[in-house]
This record gives structure tokens, sequence and C-alpha cells, in this order.
């Protein structure tokens, strides 16, 4: 494959992006292992688990590449990671057509995830591709709402570890969902930093964004004070021994929250120099998310 090739393929299918996936899939795997000491006698259930779940994710991101083009959301001028119909020639059908070949597969390995757990995860599978769909496509997506942030960040953070705990265990304990908060909101953090980023076009497609109602100036106050209370939110699980002192091993994280809430501070920014402070969030999330499954591990 040449340089050419594998640098669309990476804007395209978004690797990079996809610890907001792996992290609550490992945060429910670490949950797992510390209640019950076992992972199951079926580890083919975690390979395909994580699959199915990478996979909607990919998809989802696909959707957002087809649907911001055929919105006018993207141009050749537009800043971001995506952008490969505008600035490739990749073409929307292929997009398009290679989201639902995810979502067909990711169902296939759904189903065999159900045959060998719980037919009720049909339904709820379902309802995580949908939102996925329904994140960037429909009359009405979920991101040009002010809903988008939460409910990507519980759909993919509590919920993926739920459901892993769900499939590794067949249990999900209320400190599962508890525990996963603070994961969830990292990720509805990066779609705020996005959303910071893409205020002014955004505001000029009609859409209704938490940071457009917001304005920059306390979107970024709200980007800084939601660190700091999942930070404190943590001491709060440690002190109530729901998990264990090492857990904040992620209060290391601040520094980066810090650097990256600072770098959006700036008035008068254009979305490429915003670029640097988004991926610090982006980055934030990874250390805080890999920290804090360590500590919950030791």
């Amino acid at each position: 494959m040449t340089q050419r090739k594998a640098d669309f393929w990476w804007r395209l299918l978004r690797p990079h992006s996809l610890t907001a996936t792996f992290i609550p899939f490992m945060l429910g795997v670490a949950l797992v292992w510390t209640r019950t000491g076992t992972l199951g006698s079926r580890p083919w259930l975690l390979a395909a688990m994580l699959a199915a779940s990478l996979l909607i994710q990919i998809a989802t991101n696909l959707f957002n590449e087809y649907y911001d083009y055929a919105r006018g959301l993207d141009t050749a001028a537009s800043v971001g990671i995506g952008g490969t119909i505008v600035r490739d020639g990749a073409s929307p059908r292929f997009v398009l057509t290679l989201a639902l070949l995810c979502y067909a597969v990711a169902g296939t390995l759904g189903i065999g995830i159900c045959a060998a757990t719980s037919w009720l995860l049909i339904p709820v599978g379902g309802v995580f591709m949908l939102i996925g769909y329904l994140y960037t496509g429909g009359p009405l997506p979920i991101a040009a709402t002010p809903f988008g942030e939460p409910i990507a960040g519980l759909s993919m953070g509590t919920g993926i570890a739920a459901i892993t705990s769900f499939v590794l265990s067949g249990k999900v304990p209320w400190s599962v969902i508890v525990v996963s908060l603070p994961v969830a909101a990292h990720i509805a953090q990066i779609l705020t930093a996005n959303n910071i980023r893409d205020r002014v076009a955004d505001q000029a497609h009609g859409r209704h964004t938490l940071v457009i109602l917001l304005g920059h100036k306390h979107a970024v106050w709200y980007l800084a004070g939601v660190f700091v209370a999942t930070h404190i939110f943590v001491i709060g699980l440690v002190l109530s021994g729901i998990i264990g002192g090492w857990s904040l091993l992620c209060l290391a994280a601040l520094l980066p929250a810090w650097n990256a809430t600072r770098a959006f501070r700036r008035d008068g920014q254009t979305p490429a120099e915003m670029m640097p402070a988004m991926r610090a969030v982006a980055q934030t999330n990874s250390i805080f998310g890999l920290l804090y499954i360590l500590g919950i591990l030791l």
C-alpha cells in the first residue's frame, strides 16, 4: 500500500479516534476482572465484543463523513480529521456503503455474542447502532443539538463498559455504571472540543450545539469545569471505597487538561489554530482513561 493510500484510509477510518471505544471496553474488562478474578472461558467473546464495538464507531465516523458532506458542512477548506470526500475525492456512495458494511459485520458478530450470552442484547445493540447513525444522519442529527455530547459520552463510555461487563460476567453491577461516568465525561469532552473548533461554521449551517448556545468563552469554561468535576468525582469514588486509591493516578491527566483548556481560551483563533487544543483534549481522554484503568487493576 502506497503512503498516499495509507493516508487516505487513515483519514477515512480515523483509527486514532478509536480510543473512545477501546478505553470503555478495557474499563469493563478491568471491572469484571477485579470483581470475579476471571474473564470467562470463552476468549472469543472478548474479541467479538471489541471488534463489534470498534466497527460501530468506525461506521459512525463514516456516517459523519457522508452526512457532513451531504449537508455542506465539509468543504475543501474545512479543518478536521475527516474530509476524504471533499479533499481526497472519495465517492460518497462508497463511504456510505462502507459504513453499512461495518454495521452488517458488527451485527453478525452481535448475533454470535447474543447466542452465547443473552438475546436481550439484540435490542440493546440495535439502540446503539441507531444512535451511531442518528448522530449525524436522519432529519435532525443528534450532533446538531445541545444533547450530542452527553448522548455520545454515555452511550460509548458507560454503554460499552456495561455491555462488556454483561457479556463477560452476565451482570451489570451498579458500580460499573458509576465508575464508568468519568470515562463517559471525557469522551464527551472530545466532542465539546470539536464543537468549539467548529462553532462558527456550525452556527452558519443552523446547528444548535451546546457550544453555540454557550458561546466561545463560556464553552471553554464549561470544558474546564467538566474536567475539574470529573476528577473530583474520582476522588469521591476513592473516598467512598468504590474504587481503590491507585485510581488517583488519573489525576495526572489534569495537566494536559489544563493545557488544552488554556489553549482554547485565546480569542480570535481560526479552526486551524484550535486544532492543537482539540488534539490535546483527545490525548487527555487517553491519558485519563489508561491511568484510571491501571489504577483499578492495581
